[in-house]
This record gives C-alpha cells, sequence and structure tokens, in this order.
C-alpha cells in the first residue's frame, strides 16, 4: 500500500497543485535524452514482430491474398461498416490495445530509472507483464477502451465521428494518469482511473497544452522515413513520466518493493 500517494491525492482534492510549464518541458527534454535510443529500437523490434505475427494469423485464416484484399478493403473505413462490422473492429481494437499495454508502460518504467541514473534493458520494458501489475494494468485499459468504443462507435453509427473524436480526446486528457498511478502508486484500476481525473480536472488546460506539445514532438518522428516515429514516441511518455513526478512525487526509498497489494483511495 502506498500511504504517500493517498495522502498526496487528497491533498491534492482539497488544495490543488501548482505545475510549471517551462519545467516539466525541460525536464521531459533531459528524461527523453536517455531513453529515446533505446525505446526506439525497442519498439521498433516490437512493431516489426507484432506486424509479422498478425500478418502471419490472417495469412493462415483467410490465406495471403484474400488477407491483403480484407485489410485494403473499401469496407474496412469506419463510415463504410455497418453495426456488426464496428462491433468487431471495435473488439479487435480492444483486444489488442489491453494485451499490449503492459508492454507499453514498460516506457514509464525505462523512464523512472533513466530519471534514477539506474540501467534499464530490453527486459524493462515487459516488466509489468507480472503480478501484481499486469491485472490491474489490462483492466484498466480495458474498461477505458471499452467506454472509448462504444462512444465512438454509436456516434460513427450516427455519422457524427467528429464528436466521437472530441470526447475520446477528453477521455484520454482525463485519464493519462492512469497507468502511472497503478504501476508507480499502487492503486487499483477504478481507483487509479478515479484519481487520475481528480488530478487532470484541478489543471485541464496546462495539462493538456503539455501533451499536446508530447504530441507535435512526436509527430515529427514522421519525417525520419516515418521509422522515425518510433524513436519519437518515447519523448509522450517521458513527458507523462515528469508530470507523474512533478504532481504525485515518488517517496524516497532505495529499491524498489513489488507490493502484495494495491491501495484503494
Amino acid at each position: 500500500m502506498n500511504t504517500t500517494v493517498k495522502k498526496r491525492i487528497d491533498e491534492i482534492k482539497s488544495q490543488g497543485y501548482n505545475i510549471d510549464f517551462g519545467d516539466v518541458f525541460n525536464q521531459t527534454i533531459e528524461n527523453y535524452k536517455k531513453i529515446a535510443m533505446y525505446g526506439g529500437l525497442v519498439l521498433f523490434l516490437f512493431f516489426v514482430v507484432f506486424i509479422l505475427g498478425l500478418s502471419g494469423i490472417f495469412s493462415a485464416i483467410f490465406g495471403t491474398d484474400e488477407a491483403l484484399k480484407i485489410l485494403k478493403s473499401e469496407d474496412l473505413k469506419p463510415e463504410n461498416l455497418d453495426l456488426y462490422g464496428l462491433l468487431i473492429i471495435s473488439l479487435i481494437s480492444i483486444a489488442i490495445g489491453t494485451l499490449v499495454s503492459p508492454f507499453i508502460a514498460g516506457l514509464f518504467k525505462m523512464a523512472h530509472n533513466a530519471d534514477k541514473d539506474e540501467e534499464f534493458h530490453v527486459s524493462t520494458m515487459f516488466h509489468y507483464y507480472k503480478s501484481p501489475y499486469f491485472q490491474e494494468i489490462v483492466i484498466a485499459t480495458f474498461l477505458l477502451s471499452v467506454l472509448d468504443s462504444l462512444i465512438n462507435g454509436a456516434l460513427n453509427y450516427v455519422e457524427i465521428p467528429f464528436l466521437g473524436a472530441v470526447i475520446s480526446v477528453i477521455i484520454s486528457l482525463f485519464t493519462f494518469l492512469t497507468i502511472p498511478l497503478i504501476i508507480f502508486g499502487n492503486l487499483k484500476a477504478i481507483n487509479a482511473i478515479e484519481s487520475s481525473v481528480v488530478v487532470v480536472a484541478k489543471q485541464p488546460f496546462i495539462l493538456l497544452a503539455l501533451l499536446v506539445v508530447g504530441i507535435i514532438a512526436v509527430c515529427l518522428g514522421i519525417f525520419g522515413c516515418c521509422i522515425g516515429i518510433l524513436f519519437t514516441i518515447p519523448f509522450i511518455y517521458a513527458m507523462v513520466f515528469v508530470i507523474y513526478k512533478y504532481i504525485i512525487g515518488f517517496p524516497e526509498k532505495k529499491e524498489e518493493v513489488v507490493p502484495t497489494n494495491f491501495e484503494s483511495l
């Protein structure tokens, strides 16, 4: 149990907090410098294996030629899908996002290690595929993905996709601290989602501005033959880590203790 985080969340509820845009941005750059190359290489290898594996599954089920036709089909566009098609696409997206989320959470672990000037390896990216982190990360990701998919699916079906996109941005903004609160604050999935909403609600505009700058920085990687984006993706994770550190903070301790129970607020 992390009583320090519980006390900090209670303080934020009653008193709020201050956050300096420039300080967070500068700390993010310093952290990103330490994880950019290694994080990018690991992401590159992961996506190559993931795409090859996904292609192999499609080819095994439908055959190579048929799989290519399906993936290139105009019918896969949301506006061309019926309710059943939207449901299938949503379920596939939720399943992939949920299973991959502990791996992506490894970027936060990498940023944390870099912040403490500790070594990190390929195994760092798989750190959260173990109890008790895996269960809570998967539950949180699943719940948020289902909520987002239901809203987007319904609005796409009634042909109001723009509103769905706006709501998705709002959900992402208010819940972006969920995973850090699970892996660093030892909170359960529901508590982490609720706490993220509480924290973001106190300073939504400055946090949105920081994330927009982070996303722009990530998008600059497209100019590096598109592959470059894999090396800029760690920037947004470094930024989220720094935001968590800046707002919630870490208790001073010499070594990480893997919790057996998660804190309930």
